[in-house]
C-alpha cells in the first residue's frame, strides 16, 4: 500500500498550496506523511494544508520563499531540517507559463523570468536539500515537468516549452548522478489539468474543449490526477524506478 510506505515520511512540496500543488500536498498528508508546504506569496492555503494536517494527526508546515533566490531556498532547507528532522521526498512542483510570447516578441528578461521559475528554481531547491535526502537509505524526488516539454506547447509558449523539456532532461541526469547516493528521480508530465490557475489564466474554455475533442479518454485531467501520479513514484522509493518520465494525459501522446 501507498499509504504504508509513505506514513512518517518527510516531504517538501514546492508552491504546495495551490492548483496541482495542493492535490499533492493533501495526498500526502492523507498518506501520514508530513509535509513543508511551500508558497511564495498568499499563505492562505498553506495554512489551511496545516490545520488539515492536525486534524489528521501529522505535522505540516508553511514555508514562504522566492525559489529563485538562492539564499530562500538554503533557507527553506533550514526550515526543514529544524521542523521536520530531515526530508525524505522532494516535489519540485513549483513552475508557470508566465504568458504567451511568440519569438518575435520574446524580451530577454522575459526569457530569464520563465526559465528561472521553472529551471533555475528546481536546481536551487534540489542543490539546497541534496544533503538532507542524502542522509536517508532511500528518497526520491519528482519533478513536474509537462506535455509542452514533449510536444512544444500550444502557440506562445516556446520559452515554457523550451524550460519543461530542459526539466526532463535535468531529471534523467540527476537520476543518473544521485542514484549511487540512494535518491531516486523521476518526472511526471501533465497534459490539460483543469482547475488550476494555470489553466484558469493561460487556456481558454474554447481552446481546452477542442484538445478535450482529441482526448482518447474523452475528459481533461484533475489536479488529483496528478497527484496520484506523484504519490505512487515518491512511494517507490525503495524501487527500480528512476530516470523515467510518467505522461499524465488521457492518452494524447504516448512515446
Amino acid at each position: 500500500m501507498i499509504s504504508e510506505k509513505l506514513s512518517g515520511k518527510r516531504v517538501l512540496v514546492t508552491a504546495g498550496a495551490q492548483g496541482i500543488g495542493e492535490a499533492i500536498s493533501r495526498r500526502f498528508i492523507d498518506a501520514g506523511a508530513s509535509v513543508a508546504v511551500h508558497y511564495f506569496s498568499s499563505d492562505t492555503i498553506a495554512k489551511e494544508l496545516v490545520a488539515y494536517a492536525d486534524s489528521k494527526g501529522v505535522k505540516a508546515v508553511a514555508l514562504q520563499g522566492d525559489l529563485t533566490n538562492r539564499a530562500d531556498a538554503e533557507k527553506m532547507s533550514k526550515e526543514i531540517e529544524q521542523e521536520l528532522g530531515g526530508l525524505d521526498i522532494l516535489v519540485n512542483n513549483a513552475g508557470s507559463l508566465i504568458g504567451r510570447r511568440s519569438l518575435g516578441d520574446i524580451e530577454d528578461e522575459f526569457w530569464k523570468t520563465v526559465w528561472d521559475v521553472n529551471v533555475t528554481s528546481n536546481f536551487l531547491v534540489t542543490q539546497a536539500v541534496l544533503p538532507l535526502l542524502t542522509a536517508n537509505e532511500g528518497s526520491s524526488i519528482v519533478n513536474l515537468s509537462s506535455l509542452a516539454g514533449r510536444k512544444g506547447g500550444h502557440a506562445g509558449s516556446i520559452v515554457y516549452s523550451a524550460a519543461k523539456g530542459g526539466i526532463l532532461t535535468w531529471t534523467r541526469s540527476l537520476a543518473s548522478e544521485l542514484g549511487p547516493q540512494g535518491v531516486r528521480v523521476n518526472a511526471i508530465a501533465p497534459g490539460l489539468i483543469l482547475g488550476t490557475s494555470f489553466h484558469n489564466t493561460h487556456t481558454t474554455k474554447e481552446s481546452a474543449d477542442e484538445t478535450i475533442k482529441g482526448l482518447p479518454v474523452g475528459r481533461a485531467g484533475s489536479p488529483d490526477d496528478v497527484a496520484r501520479a506523484v504519490l505512487y513514484l515518491a512511494s517507490e522509493y525503495d524501487g527500480f524506478i528512476s530516470g523515467a518520465t510518467l505522461d499524465i494525459n488521457g492518452g494524447v501522446y504516448a512515446c
